[in-house]
């Protein structure tokens, strides 16, 4: 039996097909705005970038297409309203600015100057985020011309950051004066990728992030080691035995309390985890590594996604240079990150690990313990009707059954989703090999098509969808 033609599918394709070379045209114009966040001789061009984005964003219809100030890098914002009052809100986030690049870094052209080898079109930000951002709008248009709309099936506003690749240090505050106008009922992060080409997945949450650093002091000067060893505490030895009581003998972090409010996988994610064609020997290679380790009971996939880690970012004290130097030192200090998943609270991480140090550390050792700025973890359930909406948006582009992920890392997106009380999706076509961060950066076209096909299909199953589970 023949598969049954779907109309919408050959219009959007037919639709993108004819508008594909303007629409790269306009992607490579933004690429060669070195907006690179973390330099400030880039600013303006940061600027610049933020500039050139809402004015495309209002030739593509959007109504309204805004620059915020923040007290860094700006932010651009863009809403465009949907002519049905009750359709549902939708916020769409990504970021413009990039990573630091030059051609001595490893490039094999400059890399603000966009070029196309074969099927792959590189450039810094072709991945990250820049392509991922501005698929979106040919994806909106595919999407009218589709459905016959004058306006998208849903609230359609979009939040592009300026400062994501610095850290976001502005980003919540930002959100936080802005909720009113940004307020959603659901948030659609394209800053994010797939399994492979041949395996297209959903992300389905992120980890969030703890991390702070501990100095510890012993005596107020380097003191001699056969006069007063073994009888005064070492500070380098306290902060050994600190790293050491991190971790119990099934690799589970053993700060009382750590655990507590986790939000456990089910059986169910599990199993869906396990159908990825994952190669293990594969992944140490990309690691770098000769084993793998980590909390018993887990697989790998488990650990780096759905559970929570403790991991020793520095450790350092005493004497460095050549040769011995027998003294005690003064000083010592260890670098931690917490990596948190959903129902761990960062605020109860600090209280947590600062109670366990207090208790692990001798009398005679002074320490300071500095948390750094935390981001808190996100997750959306496998049944939520949003997350439903995108994986069927996407298989209808991909022409074939989609799956499931997670992600190890962090972003600012558990502060939309905390600020705004908005689920939190993930829609990327990125794949590992596109190199983000890294000299010769890629998009693969094809896929690239796909994230704009994936876009023109999701506004009309998200509205639709919305509207039946409310």
């Amino acid at each position: 039996m023949s598969k049954p033609v779907d109309n919408a599918v050959s219009t959007v394709r037919a639709y993108i097909q004819t508008h594909r070379a303007a629409f790269l045209d306009d992607l490579a114009e933004w690429l060669r705005i070195p907006s690179v966040s973390a330099q400030p001789d880039h600013a303006a061009d940061v600027a610049r970038s933020a500039d050139w984005l809402a004015a495309k964003l209002r030739e593509t219809g959007f109504t309204t297409a805004e620059v915020w100030p923040t007290a860094g890098a700006p932010a651009v914002f863009a809403e465009w309203p949907s002519d049905d009052p009750e359709a549902p809100t939708v916020l769409v986030y990504g970021h413009h600015d990039v990573q630091p690049a030059a051609r001595e870094d490893g490039w094999d052209s400059d890399p603000f100057e966009p070029v196309i080898r074969g099927n792959r079109l590189h450039a810094r930000g072709a991945a990250d985020d820049k392509g991922q951002v501005f698929f979106h709008t040919l994806g909106v248009r595919a999407h009218l011309a589709a459905t016959g709309r004058t306006t998208p099936a849903v609230h359609l506003k979009l939040l592009i950051e300026g400062e994501e690749e610095s850290g976001s240090p502005h980003f919540r505050d930002l959100v936080e004066a802005h909720a009113d106008r940004l307020a959603a009922d659901a948030v659609i992060v394209s800053d994010t990728g797939m399994w492979s080409e041949d395996t297209p997945t959903v992300c389905t949450g992120m980890r969030g992030l703890a991390e702070c650093e501990i100095e510890l002091h012993g005596p107020d000067q380097d003191i001699h080691s056969g006069s007063f060893g073994g009888a005064v505490p070492n500070p380098a030895t306290a902060a050994a035995r600190l790293v050491a009581a991190l971790h119990d003998e099934h690799a589970r972090v053993a700060v009382p309390g750590f655990y507590d409010g986790i939000t456990a996988l089910t059986d169910r994610e599990r199993e869906l985890f396990a159908e990825l064609p994952f190669d293990e020997e594969t992944w140490l290679r990309t690691a770098r590594s000769t084993a793998t380790h980590g909390e018993a009971g887990h697989t790998t996939l488990e650990r780096i996604w759905a559970r929570p880690t403790a991991e020793v970012n520095g450790i350092g004290g005493g004497y460095q240079g050549p040769g011995s130097k027998t003294i005690i030192p003064s000083s010592a200090m260890v670098k931690l990150s917490f990596r948190l998943v959903a129902g761990q609270d960062p605020d109860h991480i600090e209280k947590a690990v600062r109670a366990w140090a207090a208790e692990q550390l001798p009398a005679g050792i002074r320490y300071e313990i500095t948390f750094g700025a935390a981001t808190r973890p996100c997750l959306t359930p496998l049944d939520h009707p949003a997350l439903q909406s995108v994986a069927r948006a996407m298989g209808r582009a991909f022409e074939q059954p989609i799956r499931f992920t997670r992600e190890g890392g962090s972003g600012p997106a558990a502060d939309l989703q905390e600020v705004l009380g908005a689920p939190v999706l993930f829609l990327g076509i990125s794949v590992p090999s596109d190199g983000w961060h890294a000299p010769n950066e890629k998009v693969e076209l094809d896929l690239l098509m796909k994230g704009v096909e994936t876009a023109a299909h999701l506004w009309g199953d998200l509205a639709e969808n919305w509207r039946e589970a409310h």
